[in-house]
Formats: structure tokens, sequence, C-alpha cells
């Protein structure tokens, strides 16, 4: 609105009638004089506006008093405890957080919990909130082991809940930063079976659980229930001479069982890395744990909805031409299939997992021509390449991981096959193998596989051969596919007609005969000519084939079965 004042108006008195006017119509006003001279602008800000200069007045009191609370709260537990922190090679947890998140979290959730505890409990040892990682946006939790030895109670666990169902909303990664001694027990009254207690934890890792990917880092003796989270986790991954795991500590276990053990020995890195598979990496201190996970994120999407994030391709490290090289001409001979691995994918960009769990099978990201992709490789460098009950569970358990991250697969196959013996039975081959294929079988991501060398038995079948549905099966001059090796089909078929023959070099001569009668048999150019593979390539080509093809097929769209799910994994 337009006010007209008398000529003898200062801007003073005008300034003073325009805010009162605006104030009182709700509307911004100018104010000229009766000669249409302009004194004045004054805008409306709103209902409760103080007319007049804002004053720089700095922090109240008030304000004042609450920085010294959150100070203090920042400061965490007993100051003895985190004197203690050096010593066992660890960071005060705030102090990780900044460790982690260059610019510090973009806001903290809950850190005034428990503030009015008779005990000091600062934020009830657990900090959750949300920050921006390798310019992702994340949720986060990390335990504060100076309060309670990072244990859990009533109000750390309402924050853990709040954190993991807002992923459930926002559809963003989860990190947990966990150093737990489990829940707190001298408090469990209120957290501990309720609806919304601790057991919530594992209700919402299975929601979130191919979601969005969850990633854990342990920096401590995790015991019972705080060993859950990692399990349930996507990638975990321990610090050496710092982190464990465990369903009971080993004062727990010695009163249980009589056994007396250390808490390394009883869930430290060499066990959950070697020999349950729980363990995904282990990191060798606090900056290479985030290393690893920095280079982890950068082959996973956000979200189940999203795909994985693509980068400018790099040549490999290793020339496409040493392929055939690579691959020895005696069939039964070994070599390291990660020198095949690193002539294919982007140099650098091959990044393991599980390394020392199932080594006869190689998982892992990589990059073919900036794209990501899944890798399940046998190694023929251990055990022959031979499916073990671990090696089975620790691809079945990867491929699932990248059919809910939208990441293609790769199968790299020279196997024997499945393991035979009383020994693998025990440990559940049968089983375990079962999951691997139904894996291979239910993975809805464009997938490829190449036969390198021996697809033998069900090996082909597991390692995603033609029957599985894969965009392409390619194969390398070298490759056999067939039931079984040419010395274990001999064996079988014409054991009592060798036998019968008396001479050793005419024997010979028929075993070596039917060897080679064999050998054409199971020839890749005969699995060719029936059109059983799609086609034998050039090994100086296959990166250039892998490139086209996965490229091709990025948007096959596969149905399932309609059905609630399946009942193998």
């Amino acid at each position: 609105m337009k006010v007209h004042v008398s000529e003898g108006t200062t801007e003073e008195q005008a300034e003073i009638i325009g805010e009162a006017l605006a104030s009182q119509y709700y509307d911004n006003v100018t104010v000229v004089t009766t000669g249409g001279e302009e004194l004045v602008e004054v805008p409306y800000y709103g209902p409760g506006h103080v007319p007049g200069p804002e004053p720089e007045m700095g922090p109240t009191e008030r304000e004042e008093e609450l920085w010294k609370e959150i100070a203090e709260i920042n400061e965490g537990g007993p100051k003895k405890y985190k004197e203690q922190l050096p010593d066992q090679g660890k960071e005060f947890v705030r102090d990780r957080i900044d460790l982690w998140f260059e610019d510090g979290f973009l806001f903290e959730d809950g850190r005034f919990a428990e503030f009015d505890a008779d005990d000091k409990l600062p934020a009830d040892g657990l900090i959750t909130g949300g920050a921006e990682f390798e310019g992702r946006d994340i949720h986060f939790m990390a335990n504060d082991y100076t309060v309670k030895r990072g244990s859990m109670a009533g109000k750390g666990v309402e924050k853990f809940l709040r954190m993991q169902q807002r992923a459930l909303k926002t559809a963003r990664p989860v990190l947990y930063l966990m150093d737990s001694s489990g829940g707190r027990i001298d408090q469990q009254t209120g957290f501990f079976a309720n609806r919304e207690g601790i057991g919530k934890y594992y209700y919402n890792h299975s929601m979130l659980s191919g979601r969005v990917p969850q990633i854990c880092v342990l920096y401590g003796p995790c015991i019972a229930g705080a060993a859950y989270t990692p399990v349930f986790a996507d990638f975990t991954i321990m610090v050496r001479d710092m982190s464990a795991m465990a369903i009971a500590s080993p004062r727990m276990v010695e009163m249980v069982t009589g056994e007396e053990i250390s808490m390394d020995d009883l869930g430290g890195p060499d066990v959950h890395s070697q020999d349950s598979g729980s363990a995904d990496l282990v990191a060798d201190d606090e900056e290479h744990a985030r290393e690893l996970v920095a280079q982890l994120v950068g082959y996973l999407p956000d979200n189940s909805d999203k795909q994985p994030p693509q980068t400018d391709g790099r040549p490999p490290a290793t020339s496409p031409k040493d392929i055939d090289s690579i691959i020895p001409q005696d069939p039964n001979r070994g070599y390291d299939m990660t020198d095949l691995i690193n002539s294919v994918v982007d140099a650098g960009s091959w990044f393991e997992l599980q390394p020392e769990f199932g080594p006869e099978m190689l998982t892992g990201f990589a990059r073919i021509d900036g794209r990501p992709v899944g890798i399940v490789a046998n190694q023929p460098a251990q055990r022959a390449g031979a499916i073990f009950p671990d090696a089975a569970q620790k691809a079945a358990e990867f491929i699932w991981k990248c059919d809910a991250f939208n990441v293609p697969l790769l199968y790299l196959c020279d196997t024997p096959g499945f393991m035979a013996g009383s020994q693998v039975e025990k440990d559940a081959i049968l089983e375990k193998g079962k999951k691997m294929i139904y894996a291979t079988s239910s993975a809805t991501v464009p997938k490829q596989c190449v036969v390198a060398r021996k697809a033998y038995g069900a090996g082909i079948y597991a390692m995603s051969g033609p029957a599985y549905e894969p965009e392409s099966t390619i194969a390398l001059p070298s490759g056999e596919i067939a039931i079984m090796g040419p010395e274990a089909a001999i064996n079988a078929v014409y054991a009592r007609k060798l036998a019968e023959i008396d001479d050793p070099e005419e024997r010979k001569q028929r075993e070596q005969e039917l060897r080679e009668e064999y050998r054409e048999d199971i020839d890749v150019h005969r699995m060719a000519s029936e059109v059983v593979i799609d086609e034998i390539v050039p090994p100086s080509t296959l990166r250039k084939e892998l490139k086209a093809r996965f490229e091709f097929y990025e948007t096959v769209d596969k149905d399932l079965p309609d059905k609630k799910h399946g009942t193998v994994l």
C-alpha cells in the first residue's frame, strides 16, 4: 500500500508511520510526500515482528548455558575410561566420528538422552544421526565405550530403533560403528523384551536387509545381543587387535562349559574371517577400516531401487593379451585366477571380500569400463578350485547381496565340481551347495558365465551355466564341460576292461587313447557346435566381449514365479 504524508515529514517519521501501518494492515507500505517524493519503503514481516533494527546481541545467558551442557555431554563418560582408550588402540567415539565424516555429521539425535539421570550417562552411550560419507547421505550410530562400556539400555535402544526406522523411510544406507558389551544388565527393565526393545533391532535389521546397504565396523568386543548387529549387516569389517564378537563372553563360556579361552580365540578377527565367515574384511587400524568402507560403498547404490554408481573406465592392470598364457596348457596345473581377473577389470578396481574364508572361491566387486560387477570365480590355486561347503556358502551370500543391490554378476568358471568325501558331507556340502545353486537361479540381475577351463559336474550349475539363464555363456578355447574329468570318467567306465589288459604298455596306451577321446567329446568346440554355449571367444578379446554384453543387457527384465518367497535361504 502507498501512504501520503505532508512535505515536511522526515525519513525517520516516515519509517515510524510505515512500520505502524504495515503491522496494522499486514501489507508492505511505501511512504511518499504529497508531492510524490518516496521517503521510505517498509516491508511487512508478519505478526509478532517488533519494529526497529535487529540488534546483534550475541548468545543469551540461556544459550550459553545450553552450549556448556552440550560440551559436557560431548566429553563422554568418566575421564579414567577415556584415558584407557589409547592403550587399547582406540579413538574416543567423537574423534572417531570426526575421522569418518570430515565435515562432521549433519545432525545428531538424542544427545540429551539420560541427561537428568542420577548416574552420568552422556547420550546414554550411543551417538546417532545423519552424515555425509564419500558424497552419500547416510544414517549412522556409534557406541561410546566410555559410557558403561558402550552397553545398551532404554534411551540408547530408543535412539537405535528410531535411526533404523528412519532409514526405512529415507531408503538411505546405514553405518554401524560398534563398540558395545551388549545389553546393560543392571538396567534391563523396560528395554529387553519390550515390543520396542532391543529385540526390535533384529526385526528392523531384517526389514532393512536388501533394502539399503547395512555396513558394520567393529571396534571392540561385541558380546551377546551386540554381536547380532554385525552378523545381520550386509558387510562387516573387524579391526585387528581390537575387535571381537561372540554369543557370550569368555567368562560366561567358562561358567557354562568349563572351557577357558581368550576373547581373541573365542571370536577375534581370525576366527570370523577364516572359520565362521562372519567378517568380510579385517582392517589393520581405524584409518584402514574407513578406507575399506569408502571403497566398498563405491560399488553399491543407496537402495534397492537404484543402480550402482558408474565411474570413468580405465584399462586393466594386465593386458588382455596375456589371458591365454595365464591359463596353463596342462588342465591339471593350478594358476591364480586373480591374474585373469586383473586382465579383465579396470586397474585397481578388484575389491575382494572374505579372502580367507573358502579361499577356493573368489568373491568381490570390480569394474569393467567403469561399470560395477560382482565376481564369483573359482580359484584353481586353492584346492584345485573344487567347491567346498564354506566356498558354496560364501558364494551364495555374495550372489544374494549383489542381486539385492542391482550389481550384475560375472561368473568365471574353472572347477572340478563340488568336493566329495565324508568330512564335506558332515560340513553340509549338499545344503550349502543347494543354497549357492538357489541364489544363482533366483538372481534377477544380468549374469555372464565364462568357462575359463574346467566346468565339471554340478560346478557348471552353481557357476550359472547354460541351464541357469545367464545372458550369455561364453568360453575360452581352454574350456571343458563334462559330468566329470577324464581320469574319473575312464576309471568309472573302463576300469574293468583296462584291468583285463596284461601288458602295462598296452594298458597305458589304451588309457591315453580313451583320455584323448573323452577330451575331444567334452571340448568347448563340441559344446559350441551343439549350441550348448553361445560363443568361444579369443582370450585377448574377453574384456571387450564382457563390456559389450554387460552394456547390452543392462536393462534385461527377469520375472520370478509369483510366490511369497522360496524356502532355501
